[in-house]
């Protein structure tokens, strides 16, 4: 479509010029403007075959013409520029029927292909969509990187859609913080979130944990408990640590994907699964699945649209704007009003963040409680990442749930510390009835287990070993479903 007119919007003269070349020269006719009235005035004229405005305009915002545009001519596909690139430009854009958003600086191949897909791709015209009041006052996302730049666009792309999101990124990067923007600006935004830690649930309380249980279905189930999937629907159930998740449990999750429904523990009546699924993951799932840790078939199912996070040291020029976010975050809790000066911020950006975004708000934190000066220094921000390398990652928050335990610990702290997990994913509720007897049991099974192992199988032995009467080990056996392996004394 060489014949086409390509309308352009924008104030800056040096940008006019160079698309009106680099179009001019592909066989587009082009008509260029430096308001959003000229550019009104051609579209109410029928002119032009597609639209390319920027947002900042000397008269009108460049978002508040498109619904204006759609209105008189739904059919004329507009693309977005921006240099505000935020998460918010992006999705407004794509809320109010750009055909696509492109954050400046952009490069004119991608502007290119850009246009021509506008000009031939058939025409699929979006459903209205009422924007949330506020939504300028709140920015969900810091940062304004080319690297954050297709975040952003993705993220725009995926907002109306009930597509299954896959993020992910290293520890600390905000992969629950870009599963929340999905859903508070998105169709299921009315509905609930949903967050579950894969990583702090016990393999054997895992389904009821999803799924739900009957009352009766197993000792301490005394009333029916509603899993994640009925407490999601309606809204987004997001996954955290889907590569902690045991085998088992992966099997039962691929069904309920395939099938769209799921029955409780102990449950006959198929219940209909109406959650869009978000997870997260800082493992490398591909090679899980090549090790046979991860079934192959859930991954595809789970990454539909994988969305990599960038580590902060592929995004150090964020630095800076995350720097003053904190430090607004930590005068508004109370705490003192403090600035960083050039040199500490350099520091800061040169800086190898290993707990990423994390790791950076806690270090500006303690900038903030532990020194009395008003203006940082350098040399302060030195010293406190000085003892940052020296201790390694002393943050306790940056180690993720499948981190080593810590040194020496005894039995009762590795259950302590297992079990304030447990409850740390379930905050602010409690986790379903019949906890004590779901924990000893789950106790119970692997020490069974590694005794029957140790005395090579010898039911006898084990008994003697473990202190109970033989009846009641052959008992254990069968309740448990304890695998009975030979092993060596």
């Amino acid at each position: 479509m060489s014949s086409a007119t390509i309308l352009i919007a924008d104030d800056d003269q040096a940008i006019r010029t160079v698309l009106t070349h680099a179009l001019g020269r592909e066989g587009y006719r082009v008509q260029a403007a430096s308001s959003a009235a000229s550019l009104w005035q051609w579209v109410a004229k029928g002119e032009g075959d597609l639209v390319i405005t920027d947002v900042v305009m000397p008269d009108e915002n460049g978002l508040d013409l498109i619904p204006r545009i759609k209105k008189i001519r739904p059919d004329l596909r507009i693309i977005v520029m921006s240099a505000q690139n935020t998460l918010l430009t992006a999705v407004k854009a794509t809320e109010r029927g750009a055909f696509e958003y492109l954050p400046k600086p952009f490069d004119l191949k991608e502007l290119s292909l850009t246009v021509r897909r506008a000009l031939s791709e058939p025409q699929d015209l979006p459903e209205e969509v009422i924007e949330q009041p506020g939504q300028d006052e709140k920015l969900p996302l810091i940062g304004r990187s080319v690297a954050m730049q297709e975040i952003y666009r993705v993220m725009a792309r995926l907002m109306p859609t009930d597509l299954t999101v896959m993020v992910t990124g290293e520890s600390g990067t905000g992969k629950e913080l870009i599963s929340r923007a999905l859903h508070d600006y998105g169709k299921r935004k009315e509905g609930p979130f949903i967050a579950v830690n894969m990583a702090a649930i016990p393999k054997e309380l895992i389904e009821s944990e999803l799924f739900g249980h009957e009352k009766g279905a197993f000792t301490g189930a005394t009333s029916r408990y509603s899993g994640r999937f009925e407490q999601a629907a309606g809204g987004t159930l997001f996954l955290d640590e889907i590569g902690d998740m045991p085998v088992e449990a992966q099997t039962r999750l691929l069904r309920v994907l395939q099938e769209s429904e799921f029955t409780t523990v102990g449950g006959r009546i198929p219940i209909k699964a109406d959650v869009r699924i978000i997870t997260a993951t800082h493992r490398d799932l591909t090679q899980m699945v090549e090790q046979g840790s991860f079934r192959e078939d859930l991954y595809y199912r789970l990454s539909v649209v994988p969305l990599r996070l960038p580590p902060l040291r592929e995004r150090s020029e964020d630095i800076p704007e995350l720097v003053s976010h904190f430090l607004r975050i930590c005068e508004t809790e109370g705490l003192p009003s403090k600035v960083i000066d050039q040199g500490g911020m350099v520091s800061l950006r040169n800086h190898h963040w290993s707990g990423n975004i994390r790791e950076l708000e806690n270090v500006v934190r303690r900038l903030t409680v532990l020194y009395s000066q008003d203006v940082i220094t350098c040399d302060i921000v030195e010293h406190e990442l000085s003892l940052i390398t020296k201790a390694g990652n002393e943050n306790p928050e940056n180690h993720t749930p499948s981190s080593s335990p810590p040194f020496n610990e005894s039995l009762s702290e590795a259950v302590e510390r297992h079990l304030s997990e447990y409850f740390a994913a379930h905050f602010p509720e409690l986790p379903s009835s019949g906890l004590y007897d779901r924990i000893l049991k789950e106790i119970e099974k692997p020490l069974i287990e590694l005794s029957l192992m140790s005395t090579n199988g010898n039911q006898i032995q084990a008994s003697k070993l473990l202190g109970l009467n033989r009846n009641t080990l052959r008992k254990k056996i069968k309740e448990l479903d304890v695998s009975i392996i030979k092993g060596t004394k």
